[in-house]
């Protein structure tokens, strides 16, 4: 066993452990019985280690997810995020090098219509809701998610040009992955989120 699968496996047992007593599957439309611990490291098993060490890494942060299926693990109004989904099902992105997209983090936040393509072109695991008000990243490392999202609002404030936005992004992760120093755009956001940015648009005149 490799250092890395044994440190997943240690660090998702003790996740697991802590989160499995209050775990309730998200299908439920009438009480059941609550996730046992068995249950929970079955399902995850047979995750990719990238979604394992995600789920790992939230659980211990956040505690259990709100909602669970045999795909999917949720939490809502997590720390600074309005929801953080992981998925076992892993997207590959190449940007800035390659890795697989398993964890999808948003906030409330309005992009002005004007914007979306900057944002589009800036990363596209990167995406906004007009509608709802939602500004997602989605990677594998809740550090990352922070970045994306940091570099986002300065694209869309126009602090940052697209190419200079993904140009601190690929120098803050290789940074990272060189040094283990984190960029503060890593470690938080660095601005509030509004509380309401849903944008219901206007009716069309008949």
């Amino acid at each position: 066993m490799t250092l890395l699968k044994q440190a997943t496996r240690v660090g998702l047992a003790a996740a697991i452990g802590f989160a499995a007593l209050t775990m309730v599957p998200a299908s439920a439309q009438s009480p059941t019985p609550r996730m046992s611990e068995r249950e929970m490291r079955t399902m995850l098993a047979n995750w990719p280690k990238s979604a394992q060490m995600a789920a790992a890494d939230m659980m211990k942060k956040y505690g259990p997810p709100q909602e669970v299926t045999a795909t999917m693990l949720k939490w809502r109004n997590n720390g600074p995020w309005k929801y953080t989904s992981i998925s076992n099902y892993e997207t590959p992105h190449r940007f800035p090098m390659p890795h697989p997209d398993v964890m999808e983090q948003a906030i409330d936040y309005r992009v002005p219509a004007a914007m979306f393509d900057d944002l589009a072109v800036y990363d596209g695991s990167v995406t906004a809701d007009r509608t709802q008000g939602h500004l997602a990243a989605r990677c594998d490392k809740e550090g990352a998610n922070f970045l994306a999202i940091n570099l986002a609002h300065d694209v869309v404030t126009r602090r940052k040009g697209v190419v200079a936005a993904r140009a601190y992004y690929a120098r803050a992760i290789s940074t990272f992955k060189k040094t283990g120093r984190m960029d503060r755009y890593m470690q938080r956001l660095q601005f509030t989120p509004p509380r309401r940015a849903n944008d219901p648009d206007m009716p069309a005149r008949m």
